[in-house]
């Protein structure tokens, strides 16, 4: 699963309002901007009153610590997983059996 860190970063900027946030769809001439290049944090508006859009500094460190986080997370989950198979082969398990219990 991708992990989307910019839409993490802007709920956690503004967490008593996790969904003060949409994306633009034109720019400030007009022109429409393509869906792929619309969530960042550049076309980011807020929907909710009173509630502003966070600062580009403050944005790009918050995601930068969303992305460690994040990141770190998923090392954690792959150790272990890593550690976890090692210890069923040293038991005695055959690859095919750890596939079966994994349910791959």
């Amino acid at each position: 699963m991708k992990i989307d860190f910019v839409q993490l970063a802007l709920k956690e900027l503004r967490p008593n309002n996790d969904n003060w946030y949409g994306w633009a769809t034109h720019d400030v001439d007009g022109n429409k901007i393509p869906n792929d290049q619309r969530m960042c944090w550049e076309h980011a508006i807020s929907i909710i009153s009173g509630v502003t859009k966070p600062t580009k500094e403050e944005f790009d460190s918050k995601l930068a610590e969303v992305k460690a986080r994040e990141t770190a997370k998923q090392d954690a989950l792959i150790a272990a997983k890593e550690s976890a198979l090692s210890k069923l082969t040293a038991l005695g398990l055959s690859a095919d059996e750890v596939k079966a219990l994994l349910g791959a």
